[in-house]
């Protein structure tokens, strides 16, 4: 590896790191240790550029698409939540929070915690904890997973929603590296990895988008 190439934001490997093409003229290296995939920092998007991305969503409760997308977040994750009720956090709920309203339509009292648009730093701890469509935004992924680790709940779960990576060949064209705003790229091996370092069991997944994790 190069001198001029940051260490693996996830696992802080120095080491087997490999250049990738990739689209927006942007620098990207692949773990060979976790399988992320990063935008190198010089790279990362202002924070007036995330926010002229973010408020163009048509993210809402009024939006059926966006509700029945969540929902295939949400639905599987009702049946690991033990009786009675409980505390949840929607982790980077954007400007239009939605997953909360949904999940307390589910008997969970649900709060909401975005850096840029609801900046008041959730105490915890939580039961359950939804980072839907976020992780990827991530710049520091696994100060996020510590962090979500500590939010939690000893058993409580972790429901991680983003579209994973599955050829190498197809990254440059495909629609989740052309948003400025995205990152960090997770293989499904990559979830695997954050789960065994950050002390988490993968309960279920769809081996492309939703995660479902339990805090050991």
């Amino acid at each position: 590896m190069s001198d001029d190439i940051a260490p693996c934001p996830l696992c802080h490997h120095p080491e087997d790191l490999k250049r990738m093409d990739g689209p927006l003229d942007r620098l990207y290296r692949l773990c060979g240790r976790c399988r992320l995939i990063s935008v190198d920092p010089t790279n990362f998007p202002s924070r007036e550029e995330e926010i002229a991305r973010y408020v163009t969503h048509k993210n809402g409760i009024q939006y059926p698409g966006y509700v029945k997308f969540l929902v295939r977040a949400l639905k599987p994750s009702l049946p690991y939540l033990s009786g009675g009720a409980s505390e949840g956090l929607d982790y980077g709920c954007g400007p239009v929070p939605t997953m909360s309203i949904l999940a307390k339509k589910n008997g969970i009292n649900c709060w909401d915690y975005d850096p840029i648009f609801f900046p008041e730093r959730p105490k915890g701890p939580f039961d359950i904890i939804f980072a839907t469509e976020c992780i990827e935004h991530f710049f520091r992924p696994a100060d996020e997973f510590n962090n979500l680790s500590v939010l939690l709940k000893r058993g409580g779960l972790l429901t991680i929603m983003t579209e994973t990576w599955t050829d190498l060949d197809r990254f440059a064209t495909w629609y989740y590296s052309n948003d400025l705003t995205h990152v960090c790229f997770y293989h499904e091996d990559t979830i695997r990895y954050l789960a065994d370092a950050h002390g988490f069991t993968l309960l279920e997944s769809d081996r492309r988008r939703v995660f479902i994790l339990r805090k050991k």
